[in-house]
């Protein structure tokens, strides 16, 4: 925190994070000088950097649009698993869902620690997580993770298929891809030593995921980019973090940007389940979102 005002520019009085394409294998944009993916909503101190990002302008407001549960809905729409997809097409809470499949109870018997875990559970499965990390993330000994880990594939069998078709794509291709067909090379899924075996796998199952959620958010900035310019509008895009977008604007373009933010993202890179963003308004970046 204490670096940022050394970093305002003197000719403009902001701070202009520089983005990188080529730093992160999956494709997402890298901010650094500073790094504004790295400010943190949950503590205090990146809940007041994130007040201190405001608009240039008296009387503009800051819109922050970002896409509801990306990464499920990707999983979702690569592996066409029957209960996952159903739940998004349903517009349930899909960490309730797995909670209440997972633990064979009514979805509306489900508890906030029973949520808690499905949502640990949803995002570990995506980053190639086993029962030793699992456990780990949950604090509850190895044997019950791999439980819960088998209880998950029981009801989400398309996963285990895609997880599996996946895996056994970067043994024998030796590399895996995203959506639109971006690949990254996989040398050591079938390696002899286990930690780099693993770390491989990991990676595997992980990247046409994130990669193609930054294949998503990249089309729309560029979509929204163009549309802002042909509309002539003064609205700004901002700032990127992951799956968000930060705009600053005049009330005049309040309805329009809106609109022209949330159709360009929902539809940048369509998926066989409904892709939702939500958005949030405020007078500075932690207001907003």
């Amino acid at each position: 925190m204490d670096a940022l005002p050394d970093l305002i520019h003197p000719e403009t009085n902001r701070i202009h994070s520089t983005f990188h394409q080529t730093i992160a294998a999956t494709g997402r944009l890298s901010s650094t000088n500073p790094n504004f993916q790295n400010i943190p909503i949950r503590t205090e101190e990146g809940r007041e950097i994130r007040k201190a990002i405001r608009t240039q302008r008296k009387g503009w407001k800051i819109l922050s649009a970002d896409y509801s549960q990306v990464e499920l809905r990707i999983m979702a729409h690569l592996s066409q698993d029957t209960a996952l997809c159903d739940a998004f097409k349903q517009g349930e809470d899909i960490h309730t869902r797995t909670a209440s499949n997972v633990f064979s109870v009514p979805i509306d018997s489900v508890l906030p620690e029973m949520r808690r875990i499905a949502k640990v559970v949803n995002f570990g499965i995506m980053y190639g997580a086993g029962p030793f990390r699992m456990s780990q993330e949950l604090d509850i000994p190895r044997s019950e993770a791999a439980v819960i880990i088998e209880s998950y594939f029981d009801q989400y069998s398309g996963i285990r298929t895609y997880i599996d078709s996946t895996l056994e794509k970067a043994r024998t291709e030796k590399y895996v891809e995203t959506i639109l067909g971006r690949r990254r090379p996989v040398w050591d899924a079938d390696s002899n030593n286990g930690l780099r075996r693993q770390a491989a796998e990991r990676m595997a199952i992980n990247m046409p995921i994130q990669g193609s959620a930054a294949e998503m958010i990249k089309l729309a900035m560029a979509a929204i980019h163009k549309e802002c310019i042909k509309k002539k509008m003064e609205s700004k895009m901002i700032l990127q973090i992951h799956d968000e977008l930060l705009f600053e604007f005049p009330d005049s373009e309040e309805e329009t940007l809106i609109d022209l933010v949330t159709t360009e993202m929902e539809k940048a890179l369509p998926l066989s389940i409904p892709v939702v963003v939500d958005y949030g308004i405020g007078d500075n970046w932690y207001e907003a979102h």
